[in-house]
């Protein structure tokens, strides 16, 4: 795939991963936690080791922030690497933003309440979603390096 189309991809999946966030954050209180409680109900279908409890669905909610912000940080750090063969710092400020704006649209939508400790585990997830990126490709990048000298 040439640069350009790999970057459009790319810039199109991050609006996608931010609609899905936001469009989650636009969900009321009850809706959301409808959403929620259908997948936890599949979670202990498929893990039925679980142990019921309402530890278990924070937890599950928790991973959930923290997991689409690590995709989001993902797709971020891909589109970066693209551009300038680096993940610039500026990335993380994205990342920031994006979880800001997550929890801000909460404050306006009923039933849901914003929370700083959530800014925290979206910001974190995107962080290790830019590890992740940066460890793979710099891998890869020196194992070519080292194929080469051999």
């Amino acid at each position: 795939m040439k640069k350009k189309g790999l970057r459009i991809l790319l810039m199109v999946l991050i609006g996608l991963n931010l609609a899905f966030i936001w469009g989650n954050s636009l969900m009321a209180g009850e809706q959301s936690s409808a959403m929620s409680g259908g997948v936890i109900a599949m979670l202990y279908k498929l893990m039925p080791f679980l142990p019921e409890g309402e530890t278990v669905h924070l937890v599950i909610r928790k991973l959930a922030h923290f997991s689409e912000f690590a995709l989001l940080g993902l797709l971020c750090s891909s589109l970066a690497i693209t551009e300038y063969e680096r993940i610039p710092l500026g990335v993380m400020g994205f990342g920031l933003v994006s979880a800001c704006i997550d929890e801000t649209i909460q404050i306006y939508v009923p039933g849901r309440a914003s929370s700083l400790l959530d800014v925290w585990i979206d910001a974190s997830g995107f962080v290790t979603g830019m590890f992740l990126l940066w460890l793979g490709y710099n891998l890869i990048k020196n194992k070519q390096v080292w194929r080469k000298s051999q």
